[in-house]
């Protein structure tokens, strides 16, 4: 009889102490699940050669775990050979097809696979731009908790698109999304603050958005924030 690869043998305390370990000793216990068939190991082993972690960065690999796991109904799986696609990691970038296995994976209740696909409607990017299947994606995952989603409903509502423009209820959206920790929620909620007068909010979300923030909108934010007399912040 085959034994178990050694991460399922171990207890849940086991296997999370295991996973916080030295990248080359998570890389050989991941590899070795995934070998054995586990589609979350596969995931992961796929997630390792994206990034370089523990192993050799190879996209190509990547694309084939996560193709593995995706043939085994795994959701995440479905969204990463969508982002393999959408990107080029390991294959030529085909965002049509990206788009599709986007849709299986939101159709497995995938938020971050909702809210990938709704992406590539509202900007019409390998897919017809659809903005009214967009809000509804976008919709459809913030219900689920998706505070990325809930920020771009609230650029809906702003903005005016397929809905009546609604500042109030683009700010409540732009709350909950800087709530749920997203950066850009966050950026767009100190705004909205500080149009309201409430300068002293403003500021403290401007500085939780300098913590998480990417560079590049670092940049953005600081040179609204200068502009608006923030230059306290981040």
């Amino acid at each position: 009889m085959t034994s178990q690869p050694r991460l399922i043998a171990m207890t849940q305390v086991e296997r999370e102490a295991a996973l916080a370990g030295p990248p080359e000793d998570v890389a050989a216990l991941l590899l070795e699940a995934a070998e054995a068939g586990h589609d979350e190991a596969q995931l992961l082993a796929g997630q390792i050669h994206l990034d370089g972690r523990g192993v050799g960065r190879n996209p190509a690999e990547a694309l084939r775990w996560f193709g593995l796991a995706a043939k085994a109904g795994n959701a995440m799986a479905m969204n990463m050979v969508g982002r393999c696609c959408e990107h080029g990691w390991g294959t030529a970038m085909d965002k049509g097809l990206a788009a599709q296995w986007y849709a299986s994976a939101a159709d497995h209740g995938l938020d971050w696979a909702m809210y990938n696909l709704a992406t590539l409607y509202t900007l019409g990017d390998g897919v017809s731009e659809d903005r009214e299947e967009a809000l509804r994606l976008f919709e459809r995952a913030a219900a689920l908790g998706h505070a990325k989603s809930s920020n771009m409903i609230g650029s809906f509502y702003e903005d005016g698109w397929v809905v009546e423009r609604n500042r109030v209820t683009a700010a409540d959206h732009y709350r909950t999304a800087a709530e749920g920790g997203d950066f850009r929620g966050q950026f767009n909620h100190a705004r909205m603050l500080a149009g309201a007068g409430d300068m002293d909010g403003a500021q403290y979300w401007l500085a939780q958005m300098t913590q998480t923030a990417t560079p590049a909108f670092r940049e953005k934010a600081r040179i609204w924030m200068t502009a608006h007399g923030f230059d306290r912040a981040g």
